[in-house]
């Protein structure tokens, strides 16, 4: 955990139930002047951030409601564009603006990133700013990816506020196809050599029958 991450959420309330279960001392480090503060994506989260293809963010509504949403799209579509910012281009939907709703009266914005095979998992907080498609073509475009059929309607660029890298405790590992079929290349090129095999002797065997 970093000082950012720790000074943004650790609320009056927060640090009274720390103290009545008993874990406030384990976070007491957190709030030293030499503590990491976390508020730059590195080298290792940079890393981190390109290899996903999607994520959980969560805005705030101008009635104080939160909404959680899914963003996906292809991998690495989520982008560093320095230590402080973060950009996506934010494809075309049900069209309902939820999320773009609540950022133009509230940008605060968090993120949840989970790589499930590994069991990692990042959270980012920062405020976000909507940029029309005409209001920086060149960024909106290094964003885009023209492999990928969607419609892009703008971008989201992120300054960031702190980053945390989160307990994998509950975490459940999981897979996508694509990701569940690079584990499998090995066992399918055993399969493979076993049947060549299989079919060599088959075939000596069927010789001396003969």
């Amino acid at each position: 955990m970093t000082s950012a991450f720790a000074k943004m959420t650790f609320t009056p309330a927060v640090l009274e139930l720390q103290e009545r279960y008993g874990s406030r001392q384990a976070y007491s480090n957190l709030f030293d002047e030499n503590a990491d503060p976390g508020n730059q994506a590195g080298p290792v989260e940079a890393s981190f951030i390109s290899a996903r293809d999607g994520f959980y963010q969560s805005t705030i509504s101008d009635n104080g409601w939160p909404y959680v949403q899914f963003k996906g799209g292809p991998r690495g579509f989520l982008k560093v564009i320095d230590e402080q910012t973060i950009a996506y281009a934010d494809f075309s939907g049900n069209r309902q603006y939820l999320s773009a709703g609540n950022l133009t009266t509230n940008n605060r914005v968090t993120l949840i990133l989970v790589d499930y095979p590994n069991k990692r998992r990042l959270k980012i907080w920062g405020r976000a700013k909507l940029l029309d498609m005409d209001e920086d073509p060149k960024l909106i475009d290094s964003l885009n990816d023209d492999t990928y059929d969607a419609k892009v309607e703008r971008a989201v660029v992120i300054t960031l506020e702190a980053l945390s890298w989160n307990c994998p405790q509950h975490l459940p590992q999981r897979f996508t196809v694509e990701e569940l079929n690079q584990q499998l290349v090995p066992i399918f090129s055993e399969l493979e050599r076993l049947k060549a095999e299989n079919k060599k002797l088959q075939a000596e065997i069927d010789k001396r029958n003969n």
